[in-house]
């Protein structure tokens, strides 16, 4: 089993804060509003960050916006690599999706295969009228041409480092730790 050494603390608590804010704010103009918009949160921590999403664009708009969350471990391409008993989570979307914008939310984009399985995943759902993306880190190294559309920091990394995102709900604290995979 891998270790992670950490390196250094590339974002706070509140650097994160900031990046929701700014990340709902490009949202609500890109999409000319919240209407039709559903935030799904990829586990794990994407779900968390969707629904900080979620309640920073009803403090800016005054609406409430729809939140879901997904789990892609069956549409993994590496699902044999992961072992005989992968954990397998809930995916809870309790709206119709046909027409509607997904935005699909998660911690870091690093070579693009977790998104190419929640877009298989919402698929098999329904047909969204359209599918973005939001991550809070874009550490590049893309396998897949897959981009996001609402980046919280742009962090290039080398093959060897990984990137940790903390969240509050679930580690009891909110980071973004770069370091050293060994």
């Amino acid at each position: 089993m891998s270790k992670f050494i950490k390196k250094n603390v590339i974002m706070d608590a509140e650097a994160m804060r900031r990046a929701i804010v700014r990340i709902s704010h490009e949202i609500i103009e890109n999409n000319k509003g919240v209407e039709n918009i559903i935030l799904v949160g990829i586990h794990t921590r994407g779900v968390p960050l969707a629904q900080r999403l979620a309640k920073s664009i009803s403090a800016i708009e005054g609406v409430e916006v729809a939140t879901g969350s997904l789990d892609i471990t069956l549409y993994r391409d590496d699902l044999s690599a992961m072992g005989y008993n992968p954990v397998v989570h809930a995916t809870q979307i309790d709206c119709d999706i046909e027409g509607k914008t997904i935005i699909l939310v998660d911690d870091v984009l690093y070579t693009g295969r977790t998104i190419r399985a929640a877009l298989d995943a919402v698929m098999d759902i329904g047909r969204p009228k359209a599918i973005q993306l939001a991550v809070m880190i874009d550490r590049g190294h893309r396998e897949l041409p897959i981009r996001a559309d609402y980046v919280g920091k742009n962090v290039p990394t080398a093959k060897k480092e990984a990137i940790e995102v903390t969240v509050a709900e679930m580690d009891a604290a909110d980071e973004v730790i770069i370091g050293d995979v060994e």
